[in-house]
C-alpha cells in the first residue's frame, strides 16, 4: 500500500467504546481528555460535573475497566491522603476520517485525543465509478488500519479499539441517511447510498458528510469558537458554516454551497449549469495564474457571506489556498477591510486566516464526526 506518514500504536483489545456511552459518562471523559497527562481526580470529576462522587466513582471504574482511564499518580491534598488522579488513554478507542475529493483519496487514523497516528494518500478518479472508488476507499482504510494497529489478518469489526470510519466528500448531500446529491461535475453520484455501501464492505459504522461540513465541525471541536465560515478552495469551492458553536447544514442540509453565487449573470459557465458563480471565476483565474484575482473574487463571495451571516471570521483552507496562502488571506482580508469602510460597519473588519490543519484539515475533520459524540459532542 502506498501511503506516507504512518507510524505504529498498538491499542489494548477489548475497549467496547459503544458500552460507556451515556450523557455523564462523555462529560467524566471529555474532562479526562482536557487534563492531558497531567489528569484529575475523582473529586475534581465531581466538582465539574455536578454528579456525586459515587457516582464518578462507578463511571470512572467502568471507564478503567473498558481500558479508557488509567490512574496517573497521586496527588496532595488539603487534608488526610493523597487523591489519585486519573488520565484518559489515548489509544484506547480510534476513529478514520476519509476526505473523498475529485482527484484523490486522503485518510487518517487518529486516537482519542484526536492526534493523527497514521495518514495515507493517493490519486483517486471520482467519475471512475462507485464500484472502482469503493474499492480504493476500502483497500484505504482497511491497511491503514490493519497497519498501524498491528491487526494483519482482521477485519475492522474486529478491533475492539475502532469507532468506525467519517467520510467527507463534495456536495451537496443527505448527511443524516448518507446518500450522495448531485456532486458538481460527477452527476452518476446522485442518490447514491454512500454510507450504506461503504459501512457493508468495511464492517463497522460509517457516517458521511461534507467535506466542508467536516472540516468546519473539526475546527469548532478543536477550539475555534463563536460563529465562523470555513472556505474550502481546492478542486471546488464550499463553504462550512459554524454558528454558535454548532454546524449549520440547514432545512434541507444544502446549507454552505457557496460556490454557486453568481457574480456574473453573462460570466463563464459553470459545471453546476450556471453562469457566473464564483466557484467558475475563482477557479478560472487560478488556472490562470492570476491568484490576485482568484482571492478578489474569492473575497468578494465571503464578503457577501459575511454581510449576510454577520459571522466573527473567516477561515481558508483547501488546496488551492495552500499554493499561495498569504495571497489569498491578505487578498480576501482586503476586499472585506474594503467593504466595512464603505459600509461604515461598527468595529473592525471581519478578520481572515489560514485555517489550521492543512491538507489534513477535512479528513480529521471527518474522524471527529466518529470521535466527538464520545465527549458530548453530538452535532456532527
Amino acid at each position: 500500500m502506498d501511503g506516507v506518514n504512518r507510524t505504529k500504536s498498538g491499542g489494548p483489545a477489548g475497549a467496547n467504546l459503544f458500552a460507556v456511552r451515556s450523557h455523564n459518562t462523555a462529560l467524566v471523559l471529555d474532562l479526562l481528555r482536557a487534563a492531558g497527562v497531567d489528569g484529575i481526580s475523582r473529586l475534581e470529576l465531581a466538582e465539574r460535573t455536578g454528579l456525586t462522587p459515587q457516582a464518578v466513582s462507578k463511571i470512572t471504574a467502568r471507564l478503567r475497566e473498558a481500558g479508557l482511564a488509567a490512574e496517573a499518580g497521586r496527588r496532595a491534598s488539603t487534608g488526610g491522603k493523597p487523591r489519585t488522579v486519573l488520565r484518559l488513554v489515548p489509544e484506547a478507542g480510534h476513529a478514520v476520517g476519509v476526505h473523498l475529493d475529485r482527484d484523490e483519496l486522503r485518510a487518517v487514523l487518529v486516537d482519542l485525543d484526536g492526534a493523527v497516528v497514521g495518514e495515507w494518500c493517493g490519486a483517486l478518479d471520482l467519475g471512475a465509478g462507485a464500484e472502482v472508488v469503493l474499492g480504493v476507499v476500502t483497500g484505504a482504510v482497511e491497511g491503514l488500519v490493519q497497519e498501524v494497529l498491528d491487526a494483519e489478518g482482521r477485519g475492522l469489526g474486529e478491533i475492539a479499539s475502532l469507532l468506525g470510519v467519517g467520510v467527507a466528500v463534495p456536495g451537496p448531500l443527505d448527511h443524516v441517511d448518507g446518500v450522495l446529491h448531485r456532486v458538481t461535475g460527477f452527476p452518476e453520484w446522485d442518490g447514491f447510498p454512500l454510507r450504506g455501501a461503504l459501512a457493508q464492505r468495511l464492517g463497522v459504522p460509517v457516517v458521511v458528510d461534507k467535506d466542508t461540513n467536516a472540516a468546519a465541525f473539526g475546527l469548532a471541536v478543536g477550539g475555534e469558537g463563536g460563529s465562523f465560515a470555513y472556505l474550502h478552495l481546492g478542486t471546488g469551492l464550499g463553504a462550512g458554516l459554524v454558528i454558535g458553536g454548532s454546524v449549520h447544514r440547514g432545512a434541507r442540509t444544502g446549507a454552505g454551497e457557496f460556490g454557486h453565487q453568481v457574480l456574473q449573470l453573462d460570466g463563464p459557465l459553470c459545471e453546476c449549469g450556471d453562469r457566473g458563480c464564483v466557484e467558475a471565476l475563482c477557479l478560472a483565474a487560478a488556472g490562470r495564474g492570476e491568484t490576485a484575482e482568484a482571492a478578489r473574487v474569492l473575497g468578494v463571495g465571503a464578503g457577501n457571506l459575511a454581510a449576510l451571516l454577520d459571522i466573527d471570521v473567516v477561515l481558508l483552507g483547501g488546496r488551492t489556498v495552500a499554493a499561495a496562502p498569504e495571497a489569498f488571506v491578505d487578498g480576501v482580508a482586503e476586499v472585506l477591510d474594503a467593504r466595512a469602510r464603505r459600509e461604515g460597519a461598527l468595529g473592525a473588519p471581519v478578520p481572515v486566516r489560514l485555517a489550521p490543519g492543512g491538507a489534513r484539515a477535512v479528513a480529521e475533520g471527518a474522524a471527529q464526526l466518529l470521535l466527538a459524540p464520545l465527549f458530548g459532542r453530538a452535532d456532527g
